[in-house]
């Protein structure tokens, strides 16, 4: 999930080494906390940490990250390495995660709210956002509905081509009062809810509810045949943990279960 269902489309970044050891980045053009165009978020720093690293210049190729992103671009050998995506992804050999966070409730400071689960009895009569992915609501509005709580909002992961930083609209609506609670993957809520027009509380949520996970740890994967291009980035991934510590605390993404 662009978010995580990522979910797990959340926030992703791909590269590919050319024979002369250049590493070509596919990453997202408009996918803030993540990747975008001006190389401004989180996975564009932590590829390009990577890079230099491997001593291998880095050049982006933007690719959307949408449904099918992995067999579109693993297993199309148009790149050779994805970055964020859950660490347990069954059709890849990924690294050992670098990063993991959970989901999160949004409220503006004075609501006077302090939502802490799904059990809220708030949540009954507020209005609720949730991200939507192609298939499904992310997995804070499987909660909620398991709940058989309907008073919920969708704000798709992706929007139109031309709308900036497209996941970002949930927390706008939370800061302008269109809706009251945002339930959103950590690092969406760290990156802009600081930045809303309206003082916004971020509220961690617990890492399960049942058997629905919501905290997850987050890796680089390469293709299962490539295990050399894998060792690589994690040696380097293993290298500059604390510089990508310090990218991931820069861009405001908040660690959950130890962190790294």
């Amino acid at each position: 999930m662009r978010a995580a269902l990522v979910i797990f489309t959340i926030g992703t970044a791909v590269f590919a080494a050319t024979p002369d050891k250049a590493l070509r980045v596919c990453a997202d053009p408009n996918n803030l906390p993540f990747s975008n165009r001006s190389g401004q978020g989180f996975e564009n720093k932590i590829a390009e940490t990577i890079a230099r690293e491997l001593g291998e210049p880095v050049q982006y190729t933007w690719w959307p990250n949408k449904r099918n992103y992995p067999r579109n671009t693993l297993d199309a050998k148009r790149c050779d390495v994805i970055l964020g995506v859950p660490a347990d992804l069954g059709a890849a050999l990924t690294t050992a995660p670098y990063y993991r966070s959970g989901y999160v409730a949004v409220y503006r400071k004075n609501s006077g709210l302090h939502i802490r689960s799904f059990d809220d009895p708030a949540l009954r009569r507020l209005k609720l956002g949730v991200h939507l992915t192609d298939f499904d609501y992310t997995p804070p509005g499987i909660s909620l509905t398991r709940r058989g709580i309907r008073n919920i909002v969708p704000f798709s992961l992706y929007g139109a081509n031309d709308q900036p930083n497209p996941p970002s609209q949930i927390i706008d609506a939370v800061a302008d009062g269109r809706i009251d609670v945002a339930f959103v993957w950590g690092p969406f809520a760290g990156y802009f809810a600081p930045r809303a027009k309206t003082p916004l509380e971020i509220s961690p949520l617990p890492e399960r509810d049942g058997l629905i996970p919501l905290a997850f740890a987050m890796s680089a994967a390469t293709r299962k045949s490539d295990a050399s291009r894998n060792r690589d980035v994690q040696a380097a991934l293993d290298k500059c943990k604390p510089e990508i510590r310090n990218i991931l605390r820069q861009h405001g993404v908040p660690l959950a279960g130890g962190g790294q």
